[in-house]
């Protein structure tokens, strides 16, 4: 008989778990199936799903996966437990009904199992007086039933000498029953999540006097279902560094009397002796461990899930930065000794020179450094300057303005996070195999001023410093759903198909990183694309990857203006009969947004309201990049580190980072402050990303200055 007839449906499975319309989700995973991917589903099949955004149908891709592994378990459980002849029909219609967790506790008592107490006792023939003390009859005497059970030692087993050692065999049997049956972990399990705490303690020998990063968990408990993730963490680690013990404590005596009320002690039975020390020395030995190890797995996934969730809120706002566009710049990799590195680039992101300046040396050296800077600078006619904010990033911001006093070039600070990390990288090495690490990182800098998302995607996202923990979470986990978010910000923006890098191009929906590569050379050989529809012409671009890449894609200046639109080459036919409908060519209808919203959409109703809506939209504002205007940030010029801030300042900075606990604040002195969650409103605030974001310009008051630890405390509270 087949494990499950008829086949596996997982749309009511992933419509409950998600609260969406079953009809919804029905469509969503259909589309999955015929190999559309969830950017160009969210984008240009809204009709079909009712409108699901991107984030909601990544959800049900995610969710149909668990729930066809859940059902894969499901039939390698029953196949398991048929072939021992012991599935039944109750059985299976609980394991058909069984959540994960339910569904292994369920299988436990099948399970091929090492050589247990439990395992040894059946041996020796104690299973019918276990039997006894599970069953608690009202009668007998279980010293004198355990005689009957006595037998000799042998060579290979020590036997059972008397009757104590019978009861003690009987007992372990019945400990293993009670810790392998799934009503008494379901118990265990919920009370322990309802009383239970999370528990911490130093290890003296371990830390023997020295200071570390977990004295705030020496000594610390707190209750399993309020712990948040970000502190959980922080004790596993310390834990993982062999300086904490970190456990689950609950009352034993309370558990013990709920799990002989599962188990149906009979108080007055001469047998509920026997099945009380059954039940103690089960929980204590098998039970506690057991799902104490299960809840710590959970919470550690709960704690690693949120952790991933604001590493990539904050990724996020990082990537859509506003751009300062394409505008020739000059970036500048700070250096006191070594010197600072300049590179400077077009406006369309285009290296076009170097140089080296020493302005940190002193007199005429910086004398020198400032006239050979300043020619630089009006040679490559950049507009702007972006200094990386590292070591000597400051004074280098302060020599730069001086430089350039008198002249309308704006010097702006720019994180470089993770720029040495690209510099190093295979990309960077591709791209400027003739270059030292550090011109690559001033190139990058520059970059990352005219456009971050396109400079960023380049960068291992956990080199970016937005994370929280992130080097606590399951590399699989956090790579999964980093990804979804770099691709959810590259669709939003879209990519000219003309100055986009392999590493932006790998991201858009239908295009891999095979064909991103495929599609450079392709440019490179040819010349630059004239159209959408020639990147038919690439290698490993079919039909179906064209349907999916295309309405991301954009040609500035093609013959057909929809080409620099995100108008999917499905709807130019549409887009063409309004323009024929309204009189006008197609070239002045895009753009013209006093034309589009004269169309009149009730003669093109069978396309669909939504669809409609994007169209007009799109030829109002085509190819519009929704990110922000550029603003450069304001630091205080007389602050260059830690020690000239001082309480009660009041200071403009930005957003660096966000954590659960609060958001950290560049004010420009080389140490980032932090808000903690308390301080950052004028009211409650639950979620920092109520207030803020990465990247968001704040004014914050100084709280407390702490320069031996380096510690900044900022309010953005009564400011």
């Amino acid at each position: 008989m087949a494990p499950f007839d008829p086949p596996f449906d997982p749309t009511p499975a992933v419509a409950a778990a998600l609260q969406l319309p079953s009809r919804s989700v029905a469509v969503v995973v259909g589309l999955l199936d015929e190999g559309n991917t969830v950017p160009f589903i969210a984008r240009y099949r809204k009709e079909a799903t009712g409108n699901l955004d991107e984030v909601a149908i990544g959800k049900i891709e995610e969710e149909r996966k668990a729930a066809l592994a859940l059902q894969a378990r499901r039939v390698t459980i029953l196949t398991a437990i048929e072939a021992q002849g012991a599935l039944t029909t109750a059985l299976r219609a609980q394991i058909a009904a069984a959540d994960r967790q339910t569904l292994e506790d369920l299988y436990l008592p099948y399970k091929a199992k090492r050589k247990t107490r439990a395992s040894v006792a059946r041996a020796r023939g104690l299973e019918p007086l276990a039997k006894q003390i599970t069953d608690q009859p009202s009668g007998g005497d279980p010293l004198r039933e355990a005689a009957r059970y006595l037998r000799p030692a042998t060579a290979d087993d020590a036997g059972v000498p008397d009757a104590e050692a019978a009861l003690a065999g009987a007992r372990d049997i019945v400990a293993e029953n009670l810790a392998e049956n799934a009503a008494i972990r379901a118990t265990v399990r919920t009370l322990t999540l309802r009383h239970g705490g999370v528990t911490s303690t130093v290890i003296a020998k371990a830390v023997a006097g020295k200071r570390t990063a977990y004295e705030d968990y020496y000594d610390y408990g707190e209750a399993i279902d309020r712990v948040p993730s970000h502190r959980y963490l922080a004790i596993c680690r310390g834990e993982a560094e062999g300086v904490l013990r970190v456990g689950i404590a609950i009352d034993a005596d309370r558990m013990a009397f709920h799990i002989e009320e599962v188990a149906r002690l009979q108080r007055r039975s001469p047998w509920a002796g026997q099945l009380r020390e059954a039940v103690a020395d089960g929980y204590k030995r098998l039970i506690a461990p057991s799902i104490a190890n299960e809840l710590r797995a959970n919470l550690r996934e709960r704690a690693e899930q949120e952790a991933a969730e604001v590493f990539a809120e904050n990724l996020g706002n990082l990537l859509l930065a506003a751009p300062f566009g394409r505008k020739a710049v000059v970036g500048v990799d700070p250096g006191f000794r070594t010197g600072c590195k300049c590179a400077a680039l077009t406006d369309t992101g285009r290296f076009v020179g170097h140089t080296t300046i020493y302005p940190h040396t002193g007199g005429a050296g910086a004398a020198e450094a400032a006239r050979v800077f300043s020619a630089f600078v009006a040679k490559h006619g950049a507009v702007a300057v972006a200094v990386g904010n590292g070591t000597a990033g400051r004074e280098t911001m302060d020599f730069a303005r001086d430089a350039l006093a008198g002249t309308d070039v704006l010097v702006v600070a720019v994180s470089e996070s993770g720029a040495s990390v690209y510099s190093a990288s295979e990309i960077a090495r591709s791209e400027f195999p003739d270059l030292d690490l550090t011109v690559r990182g001033a190139i990058s800098i520059g970059r990352r001023l005219q456009d971050p998302l396109a400079e960023l995607v380049k960068v291992d996202p956990q080199a970016l410093g937005v994370g929280q923990y992130q080097h606590d979470i399951t590399s699989s986990l956090l790579a999964a759903r980093l990804e979804r978010v770099v691709e959810r910000c590259v669709h939003k923006v879209g990519v000219e198909l003309n100055t986009a890098s392999a590493a932006l191009l790998r991201h858009v929906a239908g295009i891999g990183p095979t064909t991103a590569a495929r599609i450079v050379e392709h440019r490179d050989e040819k010349g630059a694309f004239a159209a959408r529809k020639e990147l038919l012409q690439v290698k490993g671009i079919g039909p179906k990857a064209y349907e999916q890449a295309a309405g991301f894609c954009r040609v500035r200046g093609a013959a057909n203006p929809l080409d620099d639109s995100a108008v999917h080459p499905e709807r130019e036919a549409l887009v063409t009969q309004m323009a024929k409908d309204l009189g006008v060519p197609l070239r002045r209808l895009v753009g013209d947004a006093t034309l589009a919203r004269a169309i009149d959409l009730g003669r093109y109703a069978d396309v669909g309201r939504l669809t409609l809506d994007d169209i007009i939209a799109e030829l109002c504002k085509p190819g519009l990049d929704p990110r922000e205007s550029f603003e450069a940030p304001a630091f205080r010029a007389d602050l260059h580190e830690l020690a000239d801030v001082r309480a009660e300042m009041v200071l403009e900075g930005v957003v660096t980072n966000v954590a659960a606990f609060g958001a950290f604040v560049d004010v420009g002195v080389h140490q980032d402050g932090l808000v903690h969650i308390s301080r950052l409103a004028d009211r409650f605030v639950k979620d920092p990303f109520e207030v803020v974001a990465v990247g968001q310009k704040v004014r914050v008051r100084v709280l407390e200055v702490d320069v031996a630890r380096k510690r900044l405390s900022l309010s953005m509270r009564d400011v």
